[in-house]
């Protein structure tokens, strides 16, 4: 077989294009959170109005998971996140040129419909466009740019807020959303309609395990009543909502919990929350993507070293209960930089299996179960954190609470996934699409 660097490297051209939209796509929802005040001024909002503001992506985007995901296994990657994209841009557009909380209320709801088959779209576009033995790397780009954003996003935010307006803060999120989507429409093809994919490259892909192309024979509810019936799915979707726990915690709480906890300047607590952040992205696209892919490609066994790093990266994510022992800011976000940096590792693991066990045309409804309940943990977290915050004036309880939590991912992935394998094919699709109709 041809090796690696003989063939072409149009598929890691395709990589960098989903990671981009990634960035792109978290850029369009933090700056909600960056131009706050100044909405709050000029629109007299009060604090549950921009509770409401910051909750509007979430409960749009979490809904429309597993309905995307059929979505996606029925249409294809390429029609859907064209829209998509498109879509991004004129959320954030509409919120720039928005009168209200009505018209910026519509907009972040359309937002979550837009950004709903990022994650779905882009752990499917890396099994067709990568062999087994790089989708670690593949699918690491794209996740560690979510962490990335965290750094760059909100400095960059900022900065066109303060110096232009908060309008001009979507205005730049609106521009650069559009000119993803037109990147994306030139760009990205799936490998068999791609003119510039080399017919080398093209057989190393299939050859090393690429998954195939097209749609399941069964229909899209006969394809989602059989993967929810599979162990192996639920083993992987509690395990990825434990992770989603932490991460959404973290997300949502760190620089809240700098200020109170460590008595920081809201000034000085961005600049600590950034750094658990930055190290998070190397552990991701090191030891989630690049060490994945180098270790198996020695030889070692695929399940048991995604396993390793999957189970791993969820045990260090338990140093958050260290944070629960220490007065120290310096100590504390060691702790956290730990458990974000080992979560943050093991999150590119749980993105790439969707694809790795899916049967034909069923990653899409894999990839959407789990993001879902992921997700469902963006809802979860912060109001639990907040609740506990709020009754014990400390964050202790609610880091011991991600604590047990991740605990109960560690014994899903451990005991319920079991071996990163294919799922076998529905017996008889046209049976199953037959009965579903019924």
């Amino acid at each position: 077989m041809a090796t690696a660097a003989a063939v072409g490297r149009r598929r890691w051209t395709i990589g960098v294009l989903l990671g981009v939209g990634i960035l792109i796509n978290y850029f369009d929802r933090v700056n909600i959170s960056v131009a706050a005040p100044q909405l709050q001024q000029e629109f007299n909002l009060t604090p549950g109005d921009l509770g409401l503001l910051f909750s509007a992506f979430f409960w749009s985007y979490a809904i429309l998971q597993i309905p995307v995901g059929m979505v996606l296994d029925r249409w294809g990657v390429t029609s859907v996140s064209r829209l998509g994209a498109f879509l991004w841009g004129v959320a954030s557009a509409i919120v720039a040129f928005a009168g209200g909380f009505g018209t910026i209320f519509a907009a972040r709801v359309l937002l979550g419909v837009a950004e709903a088959p990022a994650f779905p779209a882009n752990s499917k576009a890396t099994g067709y466009w990568f062999p087994r033995g790089e989708r670690a790397t593949a699918t690491a780009i794209f996740d560690a740019a979510a962490k990335f954003s965290n750094v760059i996003g909100v400095p960059l935010v900022a900065v066109a807020i303060v110096t232009f307006g908060w309008r001009w803060g979507f205005g730049l999120t609106a521009i650069l959303s559009f000119a993803y989507f037109v990147a994306y429409w030139v760009l990205y093809r799936d490998p068999s309609r791609d003119p510039k994919l080399g017919r080398e490259e093209r057989a190393y892909i299939v050859a090393g395990g690429a998954t195939p192309e097209g749609p399941s024979g069964a229909s899209p509810f006969a394809m989602l009543g059989y993967v929810l019936s599979n162990r192996k799915v639920w083993g992987l979707t509690i395990g990825f909502a434990a992770y989603g726990y932490s991460f959404y915690l973290f997300l949502t709480w760190l620089p809240g919990y700098l200020v109170s906890e460590m008595h920081m300047s809201i000034i000085k607590s961005a600049g600590y929350a950034a750094i658990p952040w930055a190290f998070a992205t190397v552990a991701d696209l090191v030891v989630g993507g690049w060490l994945i892919d180098h270790l198996i490609a020695r030889g070692h066994d695929e399940t048991i070293v995604r396993k390793t790093v999957l189970v791993s990266g969820m045990v260090l994510g338990l140093a958050v209960f260290g944070a629960t022992t220490t007065s120290s800011p310096v100590w504390a976000i060691v702790w956290i930089s730990i458990a974000l940096s080992g979560l943050a590792a093991a999150a590119p693991v749980g993105w790439s299996i969707p694809s790795l066990i899916a049967p034909r045309g069923g990653t899409g409804s894999i990839g959407g179960v789990m993001n879902f309940f992921n997700n469902l943990m963006g809802a979860v977290a912060p109001a639990v954190t907040g609740f506990i915050v709020g009754a014990t004036h400390s964050f202790t309880n609610a880091f011991l609470v991600a604590g047990v939590v991740l605990m109960i991912g560690i014994i899903s992935y451990v005991f319920v996934l079991g071996r990163i394998e294919p799922i076998p094919e529905p017996n008889g699709a046209t049976a199953l699409e037959g009965s579903a109709a019924q």
